[in-house]
């Protein structure tokens, strides 16, 4: 970390202390990734073993992210309770409609608020508040907090808090959605959609190593997205064949087509009014 960025971690520092200092015995809903996981680090410096950290384990979930929690509640101390939000088994959910953030939220928070009456708490950052976020109103209707916003801090800044806090591992890791993310809107959310995606990623990942990767399920089958590096050095056959082993073990049926990265291709917009 340059000396100049100092001053602004210490300030996010002290704005986020206080936010959570205001919120006594919260629980957080802590999904995997730096936001949330670096929220719930702070959150237990400050009060050890008071927090509750919730995480809803899915079909949807890369099996890593619960991993790295696990891990984190271990070596950390946390209050760690893992849960079955049931999102893949509700309709609403499953049709995979513009809001389907909405409904799978929806889930979430009314399933925690089942098991606490904690103040709920979310990794929601600033930076959230610029996109078409759907999950947001599920949170405004279930009375859930956003600790990164309250205390005005985006993502960018929140990597810097997690090394300055020699959390390394969260702050270099890679932004990556629920595998849901990766089927087009309007497609259905099926269990053995989301396990082609995970273990496509997986095996990609391993053989390949890109910065960026992402498969996404289309009308036509599997499309998979690469930074222009990975793309330029991967080996399509050899890729094309393994894709599609993986998807008649899933009795997903198509092509494979390979495609630069774009980020959030899959989603599709709700017309305007």
């Amino acid at each position: 970390m340059s000396e100049a960025a100092i001053p602004a971690v210490l300030e996010g520092m002290a704005s986020i202390r206080a936010v959570l200092e205001g919120m006594d015995g919260i629980a957080i809903a802590v999904s995997g990734g730096v936001d949330s996981m670096t929220l719930a680090f702070l959150a237990n410096r400050l009060d050890p073993g008071g927090p509750s950290m919730l995480h809803a384990a899915s079909p949807a979930v890369p099996a890593e992210a619960t991993a790295r929690i696990r891990a984190y509640a271990r070596a950390h101390g946390w209050r760690l309770e893992v849960i079955d939000a049931g999102e893949t088994r509700d309709p609403r959910y499953v049709a995979n409609p513009h809001d389907r953030c909405f409904w799978c939220k929806t889930d979430l928070y009314a399933t925690i608020r089942g098991l606490t009456d904690r103040p709920i708490a979310s990794g929601a950052n600033l930076d959230d508040l610029g996109d078409y976020r759907p999950g947001l109103r599920a949170a405004a209707e279930h009375g859930v907090r956003h600790p990164w916003i309250e205390a005005g801090i985006g993502k960018a800044e929140i990597r810097r808090i997690a090394a300055a806090q020699g959390l390394f591992d969260l702050a270099e890791l890679p932004a990556s959605p629920c595998l849901s993310s990766r089927i087009e809107t309007g497609i259905p959310v099926t269990i053995g959609a989301l396990a082609v995606i995970d273990q496509l990623e997986r095996e990609i990942r391993t053989a390949l190593a890109p910065e960026t990767l992402r498969c996404r399920l289309r009308p036509f089958g599997i499309e998979i997205e690469l930074d222009d590096g990975a793309l330029a050095r991967v080996d399509r056959p050899v890729v094309e064949a393994s894709a599609l082993r993986v998807m008649a073990a899933h009795a997903l049926a198509g092509e494979v087509r390979f495609a630069p990265y774009r980020q959030g291709s899959a989603f599709r917009r709700p017309a305007e009014p």
